[in-house]
């Protein structure tokens, strides 16, 4: 009898902890703590930090001691803030700007009411007394402050704290001035398109004309002008433009503003076609040297020219080609040394990516880095010292490290042991910080200098990794297998808790399987798949072709073709989980979200019904229902590509879905529209196809929200519970 009261008693307590172990992950306990707001100052020898919202912080690399307070919410003069959600210092350091409140209009873009901390007199000023301000950005001399304001920029002089309009012909849905519209700061990342020159006298800034972008609407039903009992009688409607697949881009420019004259001029970029991209501009260390970043619609050529703001003349200094499509991102890779006469230039010329460095006039100085490895980052380039700080997949693709090389190509290896290790270097280049994690190991931040030497921990996540072993859950193993195409694939499984190798458990596979992404590495990352091993699952995550750190030809095999080899990838990956001793091979499912809500769905597409049950969310069910930027940069427009885009669409393959699917989507996602759901189940009904739907009222494409989240993954693992057991 006390036995049996032992284990009823040890079943309920297994069951609570259970319950209590899937609200703990969605409600993120388990993320690792970072550095919150860290910044290099000028001197290269100090850095602050964020504290408690409250204080900003300065500390010393050399001793790891607290040198001053910089900023105290609580004791500032004139205006006081409860906390602050970040901050940016003016070049000289004596000026800061800081913000509480975000309201975000989509993923990265937000408006805020800023201040503006001077640092001598401990006084708090608003930057405008007229309206919210997006991305203000300090002069080079500290003098000034531009920002935008619904589609407009103006300049704040700070010697006389005046406000004055920059430009007044923006307008939503038509003229968007120095912050990108919809698809650029989706696809380009990026949320200013603004930059002072070296003097601080001309601002030079993007010109989005939209005009001629098709427009897409959302309702919104939980909110209404009509209300009746605190019931909203009708949905609202948020209008945006949204360029799909071979629609209409927004028309760009580049225009210099001069304070002196009071002047905008725009710069004749000499580019023939009218339709490109301009997803950066950058000041060279040359005021008559403005930077300009122009690719061509199919995103396989990139410009970098120069253009003088003066004489509004512009030349090409450097073309990059690519027969799939020039990465974006390289571009940020683009340091212009602080001598003027170099800049540092990444590409995959030769078949991985690695780091150039470029005489300032566009010719090539020397190759940086050589290997069958990929360069992941580039940190900067030290003039000094004549060295290059960059991070790689070198030793494996599922590692980071942090290196070093210098005039003579002598490389060092700045980081060690295992796992994932990403850099943030001070100033000077003399230190950084080391946010380093493993597959099992939560991070770890330290603080090391650019011989690689460890000074001082700044976090070490002990607590957490403490707390996480005490569950007693299965690790996460990496294994790597071959496809019957001989493609070497790798992934990472977990095992059921109290794991039996007699037993033939039910299995589900976790996937993004996008391209350049990359879900197996050896970083810390928790998700409900520790909570799915708690109930008895096998679960395992297959990174097929197309994903990252494996060279440009493994990384570019999917180029035109969209879902078609991933879905293969993914059913040779259950294939192998079929095979393994412990894994019911008839009871075998796949979940992922947008691009691997998308994979979900072609996985139980196809001829061989390998998946019993799925889990889409937020899929794309058409490339020609996604936008122009991402969908050309990899399939080119569907007049070139139409047998591309109908093959490895899930619209035109419901005919051959089988298994038991449940779709969710939020109604108000503004990046892959419920439109993709709504048009799918469609082309289930017509092929007398069954699954289940749950929609979110109002979410967008992350779903967010402590309550939303709770329940969305309740939902999931019901059905996986009725599904696959």
């Amino acid at each position: 009898m006390k036995h049996f009261f032992s284990l009823i008693l040890f079943f309920f307590v297994f069951h609570l902890v259970s319950a209590d172990l899937l609200t703990d992950i969605t409600d993120g306990k388990y993320r690792a703590k970072s550095v919150p707001g860290m910044k290099s100052m000028n001197d290269g020898e100090h850095y602050t930090l964020l504290e408690n919202n409250k204080l900003i912080v300065k500390y010393s690399y050399k001793t790891g001691k607290a040198v001053d307070t910089i900023f105290n919410a609580s004791t500032t003069k004139l205006n006081k803030l409860e906390q602050i959600k970040g901050y940016d210092f003016s070049p000289n350091e004596l000026k800061i700007l800081v913000y509480n409140e975000q309201n975000f209009r989509y993923r990265r873009t937000f408006t805020s009411e800023y201040y503006v901390f001077d640092v001598k007199r401990n006084e708090l000023k608003p930057l405008s007394e007229n309206g919210p301000q997006e991305v203000p950005l300090f002069s080079p001399d500290s003098r000034y402050i531009a920002f935008a304001r619904e589609n407009n920029l103006y300049l704040h002089k700070l010697d006389f704290g005046t406000e004055s309009p920059i430009t007044k012909d923006g307008e939503f849905g038509t003229i968007i001035n120095g912050t990108p519209d919809w698809v650029y700061e989706e696809e380009f990342v990026a949320t200013r398109y603004f930059v002072f020159s070296p003097d601080s006298k001309l601002l030079a800034f993007v010109r989005f004309d939209e005009t001629d972008v098709p427009t897409y609407q959302m309702q919104r039903y939980l909110e209404s002008p009509v209300e009746q009992d605190g019931i909203p009688l009708y949905p609202t409607f948020q209008s945006f433009k949204y360029p799909k697949a071979g629609q209409p881009n927004s028309k760009v420019s580049v225009c210099v503003y001069d304070d002196f004259y009071k002047s905008v001029k725009t710069i004749n970029l000499g580019v023939e076609d009218s339709d490109f991209y301009i997803p950066r501009i950058k000041w060279t260390r040359e005021q008559e040297k403005l930077a300009i970043f122009v690719l061509n619609r199919n995103q396989n050529q990139l410009d970098m020219i120069f253009s003088n703001p003066k004489s509004l003349v512009s030349k090409l200094m450097l073309r990059e080609n690519n027969k799939y499509y020039v990465d974006f991102e390289n571009i940020d890779d683009i340091h212009f040394t602080n001598d003027g006469k170099y800049f540092t230039f990444v590409s995959e010329r030769d078949g991985w990516r690695h780091a150039y460095l470029y005489n300032i006039n566009g010719s090539l100085n020397k190759q940086l880095t050589q290997g069958n490895f990929d360069v992941t980052k580039v940190y900067g380039f030290d003039d000094a010292g004549q060295v290059l700080y960059y991070q790689s997949a070198e030793i494996s693709p599922l590692q980071r490290d942090v290196y070093s090389t210098d005039a003579k190509n002598r490389k060092t290896r700045l980081t060690d042991g295992k796992g994932f290790h990403n850099a943030s270097f001070s100033s000077s280049f003399a230190y950084f910080l080391d946010d380093a994690s493993e597959l099992n190991k939560p991070n770890i931040f330290t603080i090391r200098n650019n011989k690689g030497e460890t000074l001082r921990t700044l976090e070490d996540n002990a607590k957490l990794a403490a707390d996480f072993d005490a569950l007693n859950l299965p690790k996460k193993e990496f294994f790597k297998f071959t496809t019957s195409e001989g493609v070497a694939l790798n992934g990472w499984m977990i095992k059921p808790q109290n794991f039996n190798p007699n037993i033939k458990y039910p299995a589900l596979m976790v996937q993004y399987s996008g391209p350049n992404s990359q879900e197996v590495k050896d970083s810390w990352k928790i998700g409900w798949e520790y909570y799915l091993a708690s109930q008895g699952y096998v679960v395992a995550c297959v990174d097929g072709r197309g994903t990252a750190a494996r060279g440009s030809e493994f990384r570019n095999s999917t180029y035109m073709q969209l879902g078609v080899l991933e879905t293969k990838d993914q059913i040779e990956g259950a294939k192998y989980l079929g095979n393994q001793s412990f894994v019911d091979k008839n009871r075998i499912g796949i979940w992922g979200w947008s691009y691997g809500g998308f994979m979900t769905l072609n996985a139980m597409s196809t001829d061989e019904k390998i998946f019993k049950a799925g889990i889409s969310v937020a899929p794309v069910t058409d490339w020609r229902l996604y936008n122009s930027a991402y969908t050309e940069r990899f399939m080119r427009q569907p007049k070139e590509n139409n047998g591309g885009y109908d093959a490895g669409s899930p619209l035109k393959h419901a005919d051959k879905f089988s298994g038991n699917l449940l779709i969710i989507h939020g109604t108000a996602d503004d990046n892959v529209h419920v439109q993709n759901t709504y048009l799918y189940l469609d082309a289930l009904l017509k092929a007398g196809k069954q699954a289940e739907l749950y929609l979110y009222s109002d979410k967008n494409h992350s779903i967010l929200g402590k309550e939303t989240r709770r329940h969305l993954y309740k939902k999931k693992f019901d059905f996986l519970e009725r599904a696959l057991k």
